[in-house]
């Protein structure tokens, strides 16, 4: 299960890994609406992933992670939807790997200075997508998932588990969770 963490749109990704290739199974965007207050938003991004997880029983969670820029506040909300994603997967003995947005870039594009568009294109290509997902934050998800899933990353999870990851429930049809 990929993550790109956000207050106000959190992204999620969900695909298993068959040999060489990947399969999409689901992706989307958890919403809260800025009239919430911050507890409410991270409550329901908790409660979102938490169904989510327990539908798909993800074998590990990947998360970009927290780039801290010059809006302070906004990287603090970032911080904390990336805290409550990884406390859901913890309280399900789920393992949480962080990627750099680079790394992903590199593991989905060749390269660590890909565009939104172009990290898009090719998230549905090697996704074998009719076109690319959509929203961004979806497909930035599928993207953390991709980086996860193709490499060292998805080793170490299975190292861990001491079993293959499990297949999830096919179901992929990019939304709003909501």
């Amino acid at each position: 299960m990929g993550i790109d963490p956000g207050a106000a749109n959190l992204g999620f990704g969900i695909v298993r890994v068959e040999g060489n290739r990947m399969v999409a199974l689901d992706g989307g965007v958890v919403e809260t609406g800025p009239e919430m207050p911050m507890e409410r938003r991270l409550q329901r991004i908790h409660e979102a992933l938490g169904e989510l997880m327990a539908w798909h029983e993800p074998g590990a969670l990947a998360i970009e992670q927290v780039y801290f820029g010059r809006n302070v506040v906004s990287a603090m909300a970032v911080g904390q939807a990336s805290g409550v994603a990884m406390l859901a997967a913890a309280q399900r003995g789920i393992a949480c790997f962080a990627y750099t947005p680079q790394a992903i870039k590199m593991a989905v594009c060749g390269s660590g200075a890909a565009g939104k568009s172009q990290v898009q294109r090719m998230v549905g290509t090697l996704l074998g997508l009719a076109e690319p997902p959509r929203p961004d934050h979806a497909a930035d998800a599928l993207a953390v998932a991709i980086c996860h899933g193709g490499g060292e990353g998805r080793r170490q999870a299975v190292a861990l588990s001491g079993a293959p990851t499990p297949a999830g429930k096919p179901r992929f049809a990019p939304r709003v969770a909501g």
